[in-house]
């Protein structure tokens, strides 16, 4: 009897995309179909705010088992040149709706401060993002706004990182900030790891330009926790050629060790080939 492929002759799955809605936003994954797209290509897709142009970052590829792929909507079309002009009108109306959207914060003198205006392909929808302390009543600027610009007007309220990534600026690395340039999802982002990297706990030094902590001291964290492992805890009690003590601090990246000699009190940097061995607690 021929063995039999159980897979053999089952049905594929559907390919799925990954798409841009802005240089640096989430990444959000559509049904490709059969078409045959290409990375950099432009597409219009129906996002929860509307339909919108975007950008073709991850190629048709299989899903993973984890994803649902029917909470995935299709991509309608290629963008054509139809929806390129109805962007860039898009522009000049989004710079009138945050203009107008601005004022009437201050006439009504609401805490909240307007980040961007953001307008679906066909111009029927604006949705106004700000970001504010706690909850602010807005319906009166809604209504404002609805009334004035004649389509339907949403608010959300973002957090400060999403604020950052919009403006825009540059780091104290002198760089372009990396939520604005390439990040794209934010990841949590602790105390711990700044800790665990030696670093000074100086709210100044460790803030990015939103006032949370950096999203770079992320970056390196799993390799120090990593080489952290090689080294003696700090307090404990070692032995080694260079005379036995109590390590006082540690030097992850150097792979070293401070050691307060029991003898004379003195303090010497030893490698870890000076340890002879570790003395209980």
């Amino acid at each position: 009897v021929a063995d039999i492929d159980p897979f053999e002759g089952a049905p594929s799955l559907p390919k799925i995309v990954a798409v841009s809605l802005q240089q640096t936003g989430h990444l959000y994954n559509f049904l490709a179909g059969d078409r045959d797209l290409r990375r950099g290509e432009r597409v219009l897709v129906e996002s929860e705010a509307g339909a919108r142009v975007g950008t073709v970052e991850i190629e048709p590829h299989e899903p993973a088992q984890t994803i649902d792929l029917s909470q995935l909507r299709p991509i309608i079309r290629i963008a054509s040149d139809s929806d390129f002009h109805h962007e860039q009108e898009n522009l000049a109306r989004e710079a009138n709706a945050r203009r107008l959207c601005v004022e009437r914060i201050r006439e009504r003198r609401v805490q909240m401060k307007l980040v961007n205006a953001d307008y679906t392909i066909d111009g029927r929808k604006v949705t106004f993002y700000f970001v504010a302390e706690g909850r602010v009543d807005f319906r009166d600027i809604v209504r404002d706004l609805a009334n004035t610009l004649r389509v339907r007007v949403e608010m959300k309220q973002i957090g400060a990182r999403d604020e950052t990534k919009v403006t825009g600026g540059l780091g104290p690395c002198g760089r372009e900030l990396c939520c604005s340039s390439w990040l794209r999802d934010f990841e949590a982002v602790t105390v711990k790891m700044a800790r665990e990297q030696g670093l000074a706990l100086n709210p100044s030094r460790l803030a990015g330009m939103c006032g949370r902590l950096k999203c770079c001291l992320r970056y390196e964290y799993a390799t120090y926790v990593e080489l952290k492992r090689a080294l003696p805890n700090l307090g404990k009690r070692v032995q080694c050629v260079k005379g036995d003590g109590k390590v006082v601090r540690q030097n992850i990246l150097k792979q070293t060790v401070l050691i307060q000699r029991e003898e004379d009190g003195g303090v010497v940097e030893v490698t870890l080939e000076d340890l002879v061995a570790s003395r209980p607690q």
